[in-house]
């Protein structure tokens, strides 16, 4: 069975999987707990350095570090299952998280602030506003409220002359306010007309090259 741990070492960390050599800081861990529970699903290997070398871990501490991750500093509570792998006369704690139906998912951070994780990569990122409250939408009873206007049209228009626009570039473009322009982003992404593009270099929107033009315009 040691063959299968080797096998997921091997892939190295990436947008499913993360190395923790150990875990000193539940705050920490419910950040990656809730980047996974936020993107699709994942799993920790804990006592596994970053370049691959098995560690293990120290104690029985790391469990319950983890259960304080996922039902204290994490809102809402995220469940998880663990597996223990006993190689080189070391252990190593796998924690599996499956991706959330109660989106978004907030990690309580160091100064008692609440924030959302994504998960891009083999990188945490915070999660934009305008991702959030698209979740929030998507999970509402009562749907999108949505109308296809010449503040809707212009950034379809400008998107399909250009390769993305950030939050702050519509808002000027359109000259919207934050609120208006934060509406009609969310519904576009809520309806996949947009998706939304996080980097180092910071969240951006990009056309959906899938959607159908003419289906928005019978919202006119």
């Amino acid at each position: 069975m040691s063959r299968y741990l080797y096998k997921l070492i091997e892939q190295g960390e990436h947008e499913q999987q993360d190395f923790k050599f150990c875990i000193n800081d539940s705050k920490k861990i419910a950040k990656s707990l809730v980047a996974f529970a936020n993107t699709n699903g994942g799993r920790l290997l804990i006592g596994v350095k970053d370049n691959g070398k098995i560690a293990g871990i120290s104690s029985d501490e790391e469990f319950y570090m983890i259960e304080s991750a996922a039902k204290i500093y994490s809102n809402p509570a995220i469940n998880f299952t663990t597996r223990q792998w006993h190689v080189e006369g070391k252990t190593v704690l796998e924690i599996g998280i499956e991706q959330g139906d109660k989106k978004p998912y907030f990690a309580k951070d160091e100064n008692g602030k609440w924030l959302a994780y994504i998960r891009i990569g083999d990188e945490n990122f915070l999660a934009h506003r305008i991702q959030i409250e698209a979740w929030k939408k998507e999970n509402s009873t009562t749907g999108v409220c949505f109308s296809y206007s010449d503040d809707e049209r212009l950034l379809i228009e400008y998107l399909q002359n250009n390769d993305s626009i950030s939050f702050s570039k519509y808002m000027r473009l359109a000259q919207l306010s934050r609120k208006k322009a934060g509406d009609i982003l969310t519904n576009f992404v809520v309806i996949d007309v947009l998706r939304i593009r996080t980097t180092n270099e910071g969240t951006t929107f990009v056309l959906n090259q899938d959607f159908d033009k003419n289906e928005l315009e019978k919202f006119r």
